[in-house]
């Protein structure tokens, strides 16, 4: 056996919300050989498996996971190379599933390389990003993977996903949807461009670059937003006690012209309101509606408390552990959204992924 199987093995450490138990067993994946052993060893045992990247978008229950967590650490980046596609300033690049996200970013500016800028700070690994299709201020990598590598589960095989293919679609994927578990991604590729500007879609850090920089460069554009993640600790920090998160616990709900009437009446129903509620139109009809203002305003300010767990002082859509108890967190998540459907009819969506 190719693998080193440990038993009984602390969880907390490998997650941003250092909350839950223990791994019942546990071993890390450097390679495929190791990767397909793991799947082996845990088949032969009739064992649950749980794959674990950053860490980032899970949070293991309190107690023992009965089953097998496997840690993905495949690394390595290739390419830089010019793209034959129809951009002259075309680049690809393609990273293992267990590079470290930002880094990876980093990594992609020192070459010149733009594209992904806007994604700075988002904590976690590769592998991750096309599952969730991560997004932020104004990009997703939905707008730049080409390639997704990936094993399946079943066959053991490697095999691999046009950008198209991955049916990517707002923070979803077919890896998070129809084929939910069935594949570990091993490799990620991207196309960026070399020396291109900037292209920026969120207003607000339009606006922070207006004072700042009159012709921003990808580097400048991703200083301003590590600046804007971490004034929401939206960025790994362990001087600040409200980075214990997932980053942001809800999507922000996208809904059909009919059923927003009805939030509206709702909102209305409640009392005297000096403003509308804040949507965003989508190219498709729906509209888009910040998710922290929902939490807001149905009862969970900024700095509510439950137990050891609250919502961060600098951000309404990130739930804070304050101690070890992960139960505090998943209730209070609940609870969020129990009081959001009573005011405003509208289920929101949990982002992380909760084991055990």
């Amino acid at each position: 056996m190719d693998i080193t199987v440990q038993e009984n093995v602390a969880l907390a450490r490998y997650t941003s919300m250092r909350v839950g138990g223990s791994a019942r067993y546990w071993a890390s994946a450097s390679t495929l050989d190791q990767l397909r052993a793991a799947l082996e060893w845990a088949g032969k045992r009739s064992l649950p498996v749980q794959v674990l990247g950053g860490g980032s978008n899970t949070i293991f229950a309190d107690g023992t996971y009965p089953g097998f967590v496997v840690k993905v650490n495949l690394m390595g980046i290739d390419g830089g190379s010019d793209d034959a596609g129809d951009a002259a300033d075309a680049v690809t690049v393609s990273a293992a599933a267990g590079e470290n996200w930002d880094e990876f970013v980093v990594h992609c500016l020192g070459s010149q390389l733009s594209g992904i800028e806007c994604l700075s700070g988002i904590p976690g690994l590769v592998g991750a990003t096309p599952i969730q299709n991560v997004g932020a201020y104004g990009q997703e990598v939905a707008q730049t993977i080409t390639k997704v590598q990936a094993l399946d589960r079943d066959s053991l095989e490697e095999v691999a996903f046009s950008g198209e293919e991955c049916r990517f679609s707002y923070r979803s994927s077919r890896f998070k949807a129809a084929d939910r578990d069935r594949f570990i991604i091993t490799r990620v590729t991207f196309r960026l461009r070399r020396g291109a500007k900037p292209e920026l879609d969120y207003p607000e850090l339009r606006q922070r670059l207006r004072y700042e920089a009159t012709d921003p460069t990808p580097a400048a554009v991703r200083d301003v937003v590590i600046a804007l993640r971490r004034s929401k600790s939206m960025v790994l920090d362990p001087q600040d006690p409200n980075t214990r998160s997932v980053g942001s616990y809800f999507l922000n709900p996208i809904i059909l012209g009919p059923p927003m009437d009805a939030v509206e009446e709702r909102w209305q129903a409640v009392g005297d309101r000096e403003s509308d509620i804040p949507k965003f139109p989508e190219a498709d009809g729906r509209v888009k509606i910040p998710a922290a203002w929902l939490v807001e305003n149905s009862g969970f300010g900024k700095g509510y408390r439950y137990g050891q767990a609250g919502i961060s002082q600098n951000h309404a859509l990130a739930i804070v552990a304050h101690g070890d108890r992960s139960a505090d967190v998943v209730r209070l998540g609940e609870m969020v959204q129990e009081a959001v459907v009573k005011r405003f009819g509208i289920l929101l969506e949990s982002e992380p992924v909760v084991v055990g």
